[in-house]
């Protein structure tokens, strides 16, 4: 008779269906306030199988906080506006300020360079420096002013920078 009302409590507190939005780690974390032993079990039972039901159907993935800092470096440079909300409660301050990253190659003549970075990005001086075409290995990016970008290959002079791709 327990397991009867048990049932019928989690069918009246979760809905008899669920949909993706209904779908939450929450559900599996409030069973731990459960006292009775086989009533937790169920109400385990019932929460990761609606998990697992909305991860079957495509609503409902697992990211990892390697992932987003990957998704973070991958874009930085473009606005993503929803990107932070991916780390809320993880950490105070969610923006990245500056990757140092491998350089294939290095394209331009002097004040208008374009740089291709390892992992696809690139890059375009948007300043009149002239800089020189030297097989540089490694780019430096970081925010600047009001938004703008600055770049330094191996550690050289500084120079404004917008991404293209």
């Amino acid at each position: 008779m327990t397991r009867i009302w048990c049932i019928a409590g989690m069918v009246f507190a979760f809905g008899a269906t669920a949909t993706a939005q209904d779908v939450s780690t929450g559900d599996v974390y409030a069973c731990t306030s459960v006292a009775d032993d086989a009533d937790r079990l169920a109400c385990y039972d019932a929460a990761v199988g609606r998990l697992q039901e909305a991860e079957a159907a495509g609503d409902v993935t697992t990211v990892t906080r390697k992932e987003v800092e990957q998704v973070r470096e991958d874009s930085f440079g473009f606005s993503i506006p929803s990107l932070p909300s991916l780390m809320i409660g993880k950490s105070d301050d969610n923006s990245l300020k500056e990757v140092v990253l491998p350089v294939k190659a290095v394209r331009g003549t002097r004040g208008n360079l374009v740089i291709t970075l390892e992992n696809g990005q690139v890059w375009r001086q948007i300043d009149s420096k002239a800089l020189r075409n030297n097989d540089q290995t490694e780019a430096q990016i970081y925010e600047a002013a009001l938004g703008s970008f600055k770049m330094k290959l191996d550690g050289g002079i500084a120079f404004r920078v917008e991404r293209v791709k």
